[in-house]
């Protein structure tokens, strides 16, 4: 009887515990116990990446472009506010088409020349970037003024999950749900101001079907992005490849490539 007592009294106390957190402290720790799911410190000491697969394209709800998609990324060393990152998208079976992004700009490769990216579509992508939940895991969890705010638990197409919103110092966030059972995030969203209707986009991304891509290094196979309810893009990866050793070459501009005018 006493046995039966003490523990009772234990998980009263364990209890008492987890609803004893703040919305702050519960959503530190769901934030720290994803990325141990992600795979901890191989996770966090993971250089560059290499996802390949098929890339599908959708406006209104119709398909407007299928293609091989291979894209190449590496880390660059933290820094708070910026995007420390590189990345190469190559479309096709010999890659010719491709968009660069890195710290000087982003432009659109082809036979013809190396075309940079209008100033919008380079401030969306590192806008995207620096709310991306596994950038944030991965760059961004020591960073002066990040904060993450627990909205406890719900069900989300029958998973239970942890819902906790991300903002950091310059009040940019993100919501992001948490599988319960698996800790990895499953979903994230966040609003983007529409620069020509003057109102706000709800951007979400969705990902699923994780796999251990070396080390005990999980990564989503399947990514799903839809804007206001519409389906925008998805890739199916049919490999994600680690710490490969990425060089220079693919991130940067050839010296002979033509440049050409800037695209409006």
């Amino acid at each position: 009887m006493k046995q039966c007592l003490r523990l009772i009294v234990i998980f009263s106390l364990a209890a008492w515990g987890l609803f004893a957190e703040t919305p702050d402290e519960r959503g530190k720790r769901v934030v720290d116990a994803a990325l141990q799911a992600m795979g901890g410190d191989a996770f966090l000491h993971m250089q560059d990446r290499v996802e390949a697969g098929r890339a599908y394209s959708f406006f209104r709800q119709e398909l407007t472009g299928l293609s091989l998609a291979k894209i190449y990324t590496r880390y660059l060393a933290p820094s708070p506010g910026d995007v420390s990152q590189r990345e190469r998208q190559a479309f096709g079976k010999g890659e010719y088409d491709a968009v660069l992004f890195n710290e000087n700009g982003a432009w659109e490769l082809t036979f013809r020349g190396a075309r940079p990216l209008p100033d919008e579509r380079l401030q969306t992508y590192r806008d995207s970037a620096l709310r991306n939940i596994f950038y944030i895991l991965l760059e961004r969890l020591k960073e002066p003024g990040m904060s993450f705010y627990s909205q406890g638990s719900d069900l989300w197409l029958n998973q239970p999950v942890d819902i906790v919103d991300i903002t950091d110092s310059d009040n940019r966030a993100v919501t992001v749900y948490f599988n319960q059972t698996t800790k990895l995030p499953i979903r994230q969203s966040f609003k983007r101001r529409n620069p020509e209707f003057k109102d706000f986009d709800e951007e979400v991304t969705v990902f699923s079907k994780y796999r251990d891509v070396g080390g005990g290094v999980m990564w989503p196979f399947d990514i799903r992005r839809d804007r206001n309810g519409e389906k925008t893009y998805e890739i199916f990866s049919d490999t994600v490849e680690i710490n490969k050793d990425l060089t220079d070459n693919l991130f940067t501009l050839p010296v002979n490539l033509k440049l050409l005018p800037k695209q409006k």
